[in-house]
């Protein structure tokens, strides 16, 4: 069933898809690609046009903006967040977004990938979609829904309490973050830029999910200099950083502790990257896991397998460096559930029972409540992300709006805090 949202978010979703926004782990600049402000501008523009309040690009490349609250509410200051970057995983150049009008339940097609196929044989979840309008690239880029649904969501839903002041609400912040993908959008300036008493994140998956829980994270950089000599004369001179990087991956447990041998509440190490020569390496990992215990322990095992292999080899030189990502936002949310029972009622209201799984990832609201803001995470709709065969339903992001609304309606029978 088609509702009053659907076509601004399905226009939305398929003008922000289309702008490349992907961002780069490798970059030390903010944010990390200069092409994430095409959206940053876009939404700046979007936000003046509509009536917001207060735009503006903080000085870590983040759009804020405010949707004033109605007259005689004086209500806590709630956040809406999503990010403009896409995931480095998987091409993201000249996105195609094609729209499946009222789809038949079968086998979804790509134009720019013949031998590709979404199938809800495979994705039981989409079965479930039949008859509702399914977003997807043509084949050779992934979508982008992760995060741009969520921005959409959040565009919708602020231009909807714009155009309608009759519906009573609180002040709400909207902020709009980059490389959140490699973990960097939010920072510490953000609770204060942000200027929130909390925030919701709109960067989850399927209708009724409320996260309160996620890995807590962090990055490992293992550098290996060899010694590097003419092959002709390498007898007994000559120190391979790759064959070390190769004893490095394959000393850890790549069988019980990947990405690929893991799920649920399990942790593990994901080597990202290998480059370099013969010479010098440089190897890039991430770290996960749910509790702090297990990440330190899982830090402790790359450093003790990159000391072995470095003893094996005494004339190469290998270092370890281990680098605070982000944190299990449920440490801080437990103290005080009210933001995550508050986002449960609405989307109670909205007509679904709510979900709250533990993220096998993290999202932006990980960091924020890290530094102080409470920011569980939403869903948006998006299925199937970082990849090819990524979809998202317009009808699952108008359900997310009207979460959203819900929960301006709701913080509006609040009394603002004190001082």
């Amino acid at each position: 069933m088609r509702t009053d949202f659907d076509t601004e978010l399905e226009d939305r979703l398929v003008r922000y898809a289309k702008i490349d926004s992907q961002s780069d782990g490798h970059s030390a600049s903010v944010p990390s690609t200069k092409i994430q402000l095409d959206m940053s501008r876009l939404l700046m523009d979007e936000l003046k046009a509509m009536g917001a309040q207060d735009v503006t690009l903080s000085q870590d490349s983040v759009v804020l903006a405010t949707i004033p609250a109605t007259q005689s509410v004086d209500a806590p200051v709630m956040g809406w967040l999503a990010h403009v970057d896409t995931a480095p995983q998987f091409n993201a150049t000249g996105v195609k977004p094609v729209v499946h009008r009222g789809y038949n339940g079968g086998d979804i097609s790509f134009a720019d990938a013949p031998d590709l196929r979404l199938s809800p044989e495979e994705y039981p979840f989409l079965s479930e979609k039949v008859g509702e309008d399914i977003i997807t690239a043509s084949g050779t880029t992934l979508l982008g829904a992760d995060d741009k649904a969520g921005v959409a969501v959040v565009m919708t839903a602020a231009r909807h309490l714009l155009d309608n002041p009759d519906i009573a609400h609180g002040k709400i912040r909207l902020a709009f973050v980059p490389d959140e993908e490699i973990g960097r959008g939010v920072t510490p300036n953000l609770p204060a830029d942000l200027g929130a008493d909390f925030a919701y994140t709109f960067d989850g998956s399927t209708p009724g999910d409320v996260e309160y829980e996620s890995f807590s994270a962090d990055a490992g950089v293992v550098k290996i200099t060899g010694v590097s000599i003419h092959p002709g004369w390498a007898k007994d001179e000559l120190v391979n950083a790759l064959h070390l990087g190769a004893k490095v991956l394959m000393t850890l447990p790549h069988v019980t502790m990947t990405p690929e041998t893991t799920e649920g509440r399990e942790g593990f190490i994901h080597a990202v990257s290998m480059t370099g020569s013969a010479a010098e390496v440089e190897m890039h990992f991430i770290l996960r896991d749910f509790e702090m215990e297990g990440l330190e322990a899982k830090g402790a095992l790359l450093r003790q397998v990159c000391e072995t292999v470095a003893a094996t080899e005494p004339r190469a030189r290998i270092t370890c460096d281990i680098t605070h990502q982000y944190r299990n936002m449920r440490y801080w949310l437990e103290k005080d559930m009210t933001p995550v029972d508050m986002a449960l009622a609405a989307v109670r209201k909205a007509g679904m029972e709510p979900v709250s799984g533990a993220i096998r990832g993290g999202t932006d609201g990980s960091r924020l409540t890290e530094f102080g803001t409470p920011c569980p995470n939403i869903f948006c709709g998006m299925q199937n992300v970082h990849g090819p065969l990524e979809w998202v339903s317009v009808q699952d992001m108008a359900k997310a709006t009207l979460v959203a609304l819900n929960l301006a309606s709701s913080v509006a029978e609040l009394d603002a805090p004190a001082g």
